[in-house]
């Protein structure tokens, strides 16, 4: 396995390969949610490259960049077991050698909402530096998992617009055997957080439940409002769209969406459900 750390060094390693590349990208602190992330991209190219960044673009002032982990030498083992053939580890200097970039790509009205409301210019900073890297990795394929689904759909959204010759391939989310969605932030949560952090997906589970029930989808979104329920959580939000992450429909397929702080954690969520309202 290649481990590179300039963009001279990925040119001329993507340069020798040959047949179909999938990329993974992340900010390190891999877990087994990107573990079946990397199988998904072997199964599905002849190649794989992973890319190992801390992005400083998609940080606020008063978000975790500075504590964000980084654990470098485990995520390359993991790589190496998964049969990654090249891993991009950049420094910023390297990605961002003139430092932060003037010109950043506007991710649209989507973008300033759900996480981009709560996180203002979010999206800008990492619809960026999935433009770079997809300029210098050269992809065929690239794997994003489905836990950031408004992630996901902006990046689909960006390489139709702009025409990127990439297939965009969302993963389901890893989940803990308790429901807990797998995140490289939930090392930050203490014990007590840890169950507090449940009533994320206890409240995805209860929407679904409803929805499973026949009921609309007014009723979906109330039945997950009272299941969210635990000391030390604060929802941020808890909506209903489609797919798209337009206004919720009225049947069909759906998408039921939730964030929220626990303790001083935020963390995020997702589960796609069917809307059959009973007549």
């Amino acid at each position: 396995m290649g481990v590179l750390h300039t963009r001279k060094e990925l040119a001329a390693a993507r340069a020798g390969l040959t047949g179909t590349v999938g990329v993974v990208m992340t900010m390190g602190a891999l877990h087994a949610g990107h573990e079946t992330l990397l199988r998904a991209a072997r199964e599905q190219a002849d190649h794989v490259l992973v890319t190992i960044f801390v992005n400083p673009l998609q940080f606020g002032p008063n978000e975790d960049f500075d504590r964000y982990p980084r654990t470098l030498d485990a995520d390359l083992e993991i790589c190496r077991r998964a049969g990654v053939d090249l891993v991009f580890a950049p420094p910023v200097n390297e990605m961002y050698p003139e430092g932060q970039p003037t010109v950043r790509l506007d991710p649209g009205p989507l973008g300033e909402d759900l996480e981009g409301l709560s996180r203002p210019g979010f999206f800008h900073g990492v619809l960026t530096v999935v433009m770079k890297l997809l300029q210098l990795t050269r992809p065929d394929l690239a794997f994003f998992g489905e836990k950031d689904y408004q992630q996901l759909t902006l990046v689909r959204r960006m390489v139709r617009d702009l025409d990127v010759p990439t297939g965009i391939v969302g993963v389901p989310t890893v989940r803990e055997p308790d429901g807990l969605a797998l995140s490289s932030r939930n090392r930050y949560l203490s014990a007590s957080e840890r169950r507090a952090a449940l009533s994320l997906s206890a409240a995805l589970r209860a929407g679904a439940a409803a929805a499973e029930r026949g009921d609309d989808a007014g009723a979906v979104l109330a039945a997950a409002h009272r299941a969210f329920d635990a000391p030390g959580a604060r929802l941020d939000y808890l909506v209903l769209t489609d797919t798209n992450l337009e206004p919720g429909p009225v049947s069909g397929a759906a998408r039921l969406l939730i964030a929220a702080w626990v303790g001083a954690t935020r963390l995020i969520d997702n589960a796609a459900i069917h809307l059959a309202p009973r007549p």
